[in-house]
């Protein structure tokens, strides 16, 4: 048996990593200032969360949701005031796509309606309901296409109006993220997300506030639409949640009143997640991460500002970054990675995007900054 070809894989083989960096087989040290899409979010084989996976191991690794495992309700516990929603619950699964498929089911449950509004260039997952909420028809097979999807342009507050003026009655969701990661590092205005809490509120739709990628802590804030100081219905968190441990959830308002098999899943909140969880949320706050993120993240944007062909397109926010490749250097990824041992990401058309974990330090920027500069400097 062979493996199913469909990732576009760079020839390189990782046999280790740990904090900031990962090595090859040949023992070749690599910078990390992707982190694998942002699901590193405390560093590589963090001592701690190392430690509290291991110690969970020597107790109990797996049973199902058919039982009491109160680590479950540690986490919870944890998470409320550390995301400052206290008074919300927590339903854990095992991605980012489920935790979404689950937060529109819940909508949808909630208020009776089918219809859901999303966004032009978003990325919600690859399950049948994420993806169909997802703006890339190369993903999205015909089965997927049954829903009653309404895409609008992002940050369009007029047209986001009409549509609720429209079909207000019938919208079961808005999802939206707070930043946009696959779609270009597009940050929602302000008082798009406002005006997407006023219409919610108004019409009794369910506002669902993707913080996948750009949540738990990346923006500097726990999550990215409390920038807009508003509140959401359901939140759903995956990635940097489990710093590499497949672990996620959707975060759900107390007006939402769960039944007994409205939701499900048999791998999802096992110990061995939940411990890894509550690593992340233990590092966050020893390290304070979120303060750090705040101040790096405006050294990283500070640093970058100092290339002017990068300044005029540089956008994000804390450790979200993203900037435009010029066409005199389009293979500005690939160049980082050969020639200078630094793995960055990208996004369609020509956006590079800069997802390092949170506890990155000056050095590390610097090294970037110095690449890049170098990359430009010859071109």
């Amino acid at each position: 048996m062979k493996l199913f070809d469909v990732y576009a894989l760079q020839e390189i083989e990782l046999s280790s990593a740990n904090g900031a960096y990962l090595y090859d087989q040949h023992h070749q040290r690599y910078l990390d200032f992707y982190g694998g899409h942002a699901v590193i979010s405390i560093g590589h084989n963090h001592p701690h969360w190392q430690e509290r996976i291991q110690t969970q191991m020597d107790k109990i690794s797996f049973y199902s949701n058919s039982v009491i495992l109160p680590i479950q309700k540690e986490l919870a516990e944890k998470l409320g005031p550390i995301s400052q929603k206290e008074d919300y619950a927590l339903f854990l699964c095992n991605s980012g796509a489920e935790a979404n498929e689950n937060a529109l089911k819940l909508a949808s449950f909630h208020n009776g309606r089918s219809k859901v509004v999303a966004f032009s260039k978003s990325f919600h997952g690859r399950t049948s309901l994420a993806v169909s909420v997802t703006d890339n028809p190369t993903i999205v097979a015909p089965v997927n296409k049954n829903h009653q999807i309404i895409f609008l342009p992002f940050n369009d507050e007029e047209a986001l109006a009409s549509c609720f003026e429209k079909e207000g009655g019938h919208i079961a969701a808005v999802i939206i993220e707070g930043i946009q990661g696959v779609g270009g590092i597009r940050v929602a205005t302000t008082s798009f997300l406002r005006l997407i809490r006023s219409l919610c509120t108004k019409h009794q739709s369910i506002y669902i506030a993707d913080s996948v990628q750009c949540g738990y802590g990346r923006s500097g804030d726990f999550f990215s639409h409390d920038y807009a100081g508003v509140a959401a219905d359901i939140y759903s968190v995956a990635k940097g949640m489990g710093n590499g441990f497949p672990v996620a959830g959707i975060l759900i308002h107390p007006m939402f009143k769960p039944k007994i098999g409205m939701l499900g899943t048999t791998f999802g909140g096992n110990p061995l997640a939940c411990a890894a969880a509550l690593a992340v949320l233990e590092v966050i706050e020893q390290e304070q991460l979120l303060d750090h993120v705040k101040k790096i993240g405006t050294v990283l944007q500070q640093s970058l500002q100092t290339i002017p062909a990068i300044s005029n397109t540089l956008r994000g926010r804390g450790l979200m970054i993203g900037f435009d490749v010029p066409p005199n250097i389009p293979d500005l990824k690939k160049t980082l990675l050969d020639n200078y041992k630094i793995f960055v990401g990208d996004a369609k058309p020509n956006t590079i995007r800069l997802l390092p974990a949170l506890n990155i330090s000056h050095h590390e920027i610097g090294l970037l900054t110095d690449a890049l500069t170098n990359i430009y400097n010859t071109h």
